[in-house]
């Protein structure tokens, strides 16, 4: 399934049924007066998220979505039946916005909220209800109120706990199958994650996590360079992040402190608040030298780069150092110090 993280789309809501205009007909009872029910209210859209959803590729197909209207009333004060309300399933993580006015309308975080989008009309009143001490037999009834209509952005914001950004071939799907039963695909060229991935990381009896993995990032993502900063609005709803640092890349000339601080800067220009969030670094790929030359080298990454937090040096390949890493952030996430 294709993966789609924003749509469009329309809704409208149940319009109200008209209110009858009816009078008493009974043998033996003059002037029966009148008994013309109310209509029913039309049916609202809510929106609702649901489990086993991780997309908004159902919205490429439909766009617009109605919920019933209300019957008409009818005679001997009866009133007209109910719209049924229309629940719309959509992945946990959605953001909801009016297309128009681009106000936020709600965020469905947990599995199970829902949203009301769109209300549906009232009933219109029968004519029972306009009888009055001087006006024994009206004629007057109500239309039936119609129901909202919208048009709606939505924006999907993966669920995750921990995040990994970096470079392309930095390494993110490697960990990501490497400490999950996530698949993403692997190979030797830039950009293979084409879509954010998620990975539940398991560290013992009721105690895991999920892990986010999204498309690399390069200079100048912030104007559109390679995939752009689309995808980190993936990352708002971690906790921490994970930096991957390819400590041995295939250019001679590439540095890996220079790229990490291009990271680094992709994030302030995306978000603030993103930029300031809990951020270690993983030295990946310690498999490519001998231990003592990784270690050291690490070491004078992370001191060129004047990071204070936490880092660890580890190899997706070989799992080297990842048991040390799942289990910290394990820490962390549970209130718990973590450090290097």
């Amino acid at each position: 399934m294709k993966f789609v993280d924003e749509a469009k789309l329309r809704v409208q809501a149940g319009n109200g049924g008209r209110g009858c205009m009816s009078f008493r007909r009974e043998k033996f009872v003059p002037f029966g007066g009148p008994d013309g029910g109310d209509g029913g209210h039309g049916g609202s859209v809510w929106l609702r998220a649901a489990a086993g959803i991780n997309t908004l590729s159902d919205f490429r197909v439909e766009r617009t979505y109605k919920a019933q209207s209300g019957e008409a009333g009818s005679g001997n004060d009866c009133t007209g039946c109910g719209g049924d309300d229309l629940y719309v399933a959509v992945p946990t993580g959605t953001v909801v916005r009016d297309s128009e006015t681009s106000e936020q309308l709600g965020d469905l975080v947990c599995q199970g909220d829902v949203l009301l989008v769109a209300r549906g009309g009232k009933g219109g009143w029968g004519n029972a209800k306009f009888k009055t001490s001087t006006n024994r037999a009206p004629r007057t009834f109500g239309p039936g109120l119609l129901g909202e209509r919208r048009s709606l952005e939505l924006e999907l914001k993966v669920i995750a706990d921990v995040g990994l950004l970096g470079l392309p071939n930095a390494g993110k799907s490697t960990l990501i199958r490497a400490v999950s039963s996530a698949r993403p695909k692997v190979a030797d060229y830039p950009f293979t994650t084409l879509h954010p991935n998620l990975g539940v990381v398991y560290c013992g009896e009721h105690r895991s996590f999920v892990m986010a993995d999204i498309p690399g990032l390069i200079e100048g993502a912030a104007e559109g360079a390679g995939l752009g900063i689309r995808f980190l609005r993936h990352l708002q709803r971690t906790r921490v992040l994970l930096h991957l640092i390819d400590m041995a890349p295939l250019d001679p000339q590439a540095d890996p402190v220079k790229d990490a601080r291009a990271i680094v800067g992709e994030l302030k220009k995306f978000s603030k608040d993103l930029a300031i969030k809990p951020r270690w670094l993983v030295i990946n790929k310690s498999d490519l030298l001998l231990p003592a030359e990784a270690k050291k080298k690490a070491k004078v990454i992370v001191r060129s780069l004047r990071h204070r937090g936490p880092w660890f040096l580890i190899s997706g390949a070989t799992g080297a150092g990842t048991h040390e890493l799942t289990e910290a952030v394990m820490s962390f996430l549970e209130g718990k110090s973590a450090g290097a």
